[in-house]
Order: C-alpha cells, then sequence, then structure tokens
C-alpha cells in the first residue's frame, strides 16, 4: 500500500486526473495538468507548497498541458519524454531515466501505444516502488486507444500497448496505478470505473491484462473504441509546440446585440450555454446550444469549429470565468467575448429570437424519432424504428437525412438541443426534443426498448 502523501484532482468533464504529490520538504509534483490550473494552484497553497516539478505522460490530445504555463510563472522544471521534442524548455526522459525529488525519486518507463513519446513515471521511495503514473497506457478496466495518431498505425500502437501494459504488470501487485484518464474520458475508459486502482488489482480484474495473448489483447481494444472529439487530432501538435502562456485569467467581454449580429454575420459561432428549457424558450437564431455541465467542454470543442470565433449567451447565474476557463483548455482561446444583458436584453431590443418545442414521451406520435447517443448507448436499448445518427457525425450528415417532423432525443436532452441545432442550421424545420431518454419512452409508454443497431 502506497504512503505517498498524494492528492488527485479529478476533472470530471473530460473525465481525466492530474495529481499533486506532496514531497513533504515545501514543495510538490504535479503530473498531467491542464492549463486550467485553479485546482493545482489551490490544493498547493492550501498545503503551503510550491510546484517544483511538473510531468507530462504524453502529449495530451484532450486537453492543453499547463507545464509550460507553471514554467513561465512558477519556475517549475517540467519532465516530459525527449521522444516528444517538444520546442519548450523541459528535461526530456529516456528510459530509465530517474529524477531526485528529494528523499522519493520518479523513474521513466517507456510506454508507447497510446502515442508513441508515452512514459509512465514510476515513483519510488528509496528502492521500494509506491506507485506508477500511467497516464494514457494502464487505466483502470482497460487501456487507453491508440487511434489518435494515424489510422495507420492504430493496429501497430496497439501492439506497442500490449508490450506496455506487460510491462507495467510485472511491477509489484501492491503498486498503485494512478492514470490520467478515467470514467467520462474518450479516451476509451469504461464508465464506472473507479479512479485509481493497485497492479494486483488490475492483474486480476482488467480484460485486456487477462487477454489469453498478443492478437486477442489488439482484438479486444480495437473493438471498444468508438468516435472522439475531432479537435483531438490537433492538440498534441498544440502541446508539442507549446500554448501560449496566459498574462491573466480568460475572460468573455461584454458584447452588445448590434455587434453580436454583426460577428454572427461575419461567420462566428454563437453558443448558447444555458440550460435546455431556456434555450428551447428563446434563442439568437442560428445558436448552438452546448449547456455548460461537466461534459461542456468536450462538446463544445466536438461540435464547434476552430475556424470561427466563438460568442457566448448564458444565464445571469452562469459564471462566466468558468465558461472561458473550460474553453481555454481545449484550446478555444478565440472567444469573442458574451452577448452583454444575455437574452434579456436581446429581446428587449426588439431582436428576433427562435424557439424549439420540448416535447414529454407521450406526445411522440407519428414523428420521425432521431437518436444521437454514442453507438453504445444505442446498441443498449433504442426507441424501436428510430434512426441513429451520433451527434458528434451529424452536422456532416445533416443535408442528407430527410425533411420531416422529427423528435430528436438522446439521454436526457442536452445533447438533442445540440443536435437540433445543427440541424435547423442546416436548414431543417418542424424539429422537437424529447425531455429524456429513452427509458423515460419505456416507462411512459410501458413498452419495451430495441437493442442492437
Amino acid at each position: 500500500m502506497s504512503t505517498v502523501d498524494l492528492v488527485p484532482l479529478v476533472d470530471e468533464g473530460l473525465g481525466n486526473s492530474a495529481y499533486l504529490v506532496d514531497l513533504g520538504d515545501g514543495r510538490a509534483m504535479v503530473v498531467d495538468v491542464s492549463l486550467d490550473l485553479r485546482g493545482a494552484w489551490q490544493a498547493a497553497r492550501r498545503r503551503g507548497l510550491r510546484l517544483a516539478f511538473a510531468a507530462d505522460t504524453h502529449l495530451h490530445a484532450d486537453f492543453v498541458s499547463g507545464v509550460r504555463q507553471l514554467a513561465a510563472t512558477e519556475g517549475t522544471q517540467v519532465l516530459a519524454s525527449a521522444a516528444g521534442h517538444r520546442e519548450f524548455a523541459h528535461t526530456g526522459l529516456h528510459d530509465g531515466d530517474e529524477i531526485d525529488l528529494g528523499g522519493l525519486r520518479l523513474r521513466a518507463l517507456a510506454t508507447p501505444g497510446h502515442t508513441h513519446e508515452h512514459l509512465a513515471f514510476l515513483l519510488l521511495d528509496g528502492d521500494r516502488p509506491q506507485g506508477v503514473f500511467t497516464g494514457g497506457s494502464l487505466i483502470v478496466g482497460a487501456a487507453a486507444r491508440t487511434d489518435l495518431v494515424s489510422p495507420n498505425e492504430t493496429e501497430s500502437l496497439a501492439r506497442q500497448q500490449y508490450a506496455s501494459l506487460r510491462r507495467l504488470a510485472a511491477l509489484p501487485d501492491e503498486v498503485a496505478v494512478w492514470p490520467t484518464h478515467g470514467a467520462g474520458s474518450f479516451c476509451s475508459a469504461p464508465p464506472g470505473a473507479q479512479r485509481t486502482s493497485t497492479i494486483g488489482a488490475e492483474k486480476a480484474t482488467n480484460p485486456l491484462l487477462r487477454a489469453r495473448d498478443e492478437d486477442a489483447f489488439v482484438t479486444g481494444l480495437l473493438d471498444s473504441l468508438g468516435s472522439f472529439p475531432p479537435y483531438f487530432l490537433r492538440l498534441a501538435e498544440h502541446n508539442r509546440r507549446g500554448p501560449a502562456v496566459l498574462d491573466a485569467d480568460p475572460a468573455l467581454p461584454s458584447l452588445d446585440g448590434a455587434r453580436v449580429r454583426s460577428l454572427q454575420a461575419e461567420g462566428a459561432q454563437v453558443v448558447d450555454v444555458r440550460p435546455v428549457r431556456q434555450f428551447a424558450t428563446d434563442h439568437v437564431p442560428g445558436a448552438l446550444s452546448v449547456p455548460l455541465r461537466p461534459a461542456f467542454a468536450s462538446w463544445l470543442g466536438w461540435l464547434t469549429s476552430p475556424e470561427h470565433p466563438l460568442v457566448i449567451v448564458r444565464s445571469e447565474e452562469q459564471d462566466p470565468t468558468e465558461i472561458a476557463w473550460q474553453a481555454t483548455k481545449i484550446g478555444r482561446i478565440d472567444l469573442a467575448g458574451e452577448l452583454d444583458g444575455g437574452m434579456p436584453a436581446w429581446t428587449s431590443d426588439g431582436q428576433p429570437t427562435s424557439s424549439t418545442r420540448l416535447l414529454g414521451a407521450d406526445e411522440i406520435t407519428h414523428q420521425r424519432v432521431l437518436d444521437v447517443r454514442q453507438d453504445a448507448e444505442f446498441a443498449e436499448g433504442h426507441v424501436p424504428g428510430a434512426t441513429h445518427v451520433e451527434l458528434g457525425t451529424l452536422a456532416d450528415r445533416a443535408d442528407a437525412l430527410p425533411h420531416a417532423p422529427t423528435v430528436v432525443m438522446c439521454g436526457h436532452g442536452e445533447r438533442a438541443m445540440g443536435a437540433a441545432g445543427l440541424l435547423e442550421q442546416a436548414g431543417h424545420r418542424d424539429l422537437a426534443v424529447l425531455e429524456g431518454g429513452p427509458q423515460d419512452w419505456a416507462t411512459t409508454t410501458g413498452r419495451s426498448l430495441e437493442e442492437g443497431q
């Protein structure tokens, strides 16, 4: 059992964990921190610690790394794979290299698979391994995906992932496993899994570690791969070059209605982050609904294009700083601002509005039903006869869908409202959104859901 004084810093929305290790001498090390460093700073200051080291296991694809920001603002020593060829100051590590943390040691273990340059970091107290920061190699109940580099390399990286996991499995059973990717991550963590584990527990329960051979492992891993946000394909290179150092917290400048209309005409995307019911009542024509909730950053990155700046519409009680940070940590620093006064100011100024009908499960009659959940969710149970298009692919397929009365649904309504906005932008009309999901429909109607694709 590890005796390391470790503080997990969990991002529920992205499904990731960073870690702060108290080194016992007034210094600390953080591992895999995003550019949203508020949690790390808070944990360090609460304990009176200086962030002396910051280690990155790989070139993160799902968030902007915070290590360069720490180096610039706090003099933090950055530890990362030499094979990552980062274009900013860091200590480049190779397999077997060790860093003296002052009583504890950090040993780099080459664990390619999730990415080519991936390192795990074994934390040792003397010669006794305490835990291993596994990043995107071994994760609780699975292994992270290998299809983020190139479709042509997905299988070869899966075979490297197999070797990396076997290497980690050779560590003593009591060694703690501290992965970066966890439940809710699009990097293939299974839902509901614990965020940390031990080598022994993973050997006993992780189906990929229990695969009979390399081919079975590769088949199991590749069969588990679902879709992922396209911004994943941009951020690794962004992190390799080094994100710009922020000189202030990100913010949302105020924009009056006339400026919002002008920006929208020039191609800016209006993103409405209010709850679904508020958006349904009235919204800026052409706005996209991406409600502010734990999964906000992922869907913002998935549904908006980096080629167009963002204009935010929020409700009075929603925190503009939180919205700005959520966007910034996935690389969306092109925030033009927010509609000053929100929708009340827009409507009082006599500007046009749109609305979207919300339906209860008992109100679905003869409309076409469009289910925009992920493939695995749809296969587990859906309204019989429903058309299935994942939300992440809808913008590219909207033109091919028939223009007919349609009820859009997901699990609760948030993704469905985003889908309705995309369909409206593509010229679809007579749309409604189901409040709730397929289980609500089954309970209300007394009918059974259909399984499979």
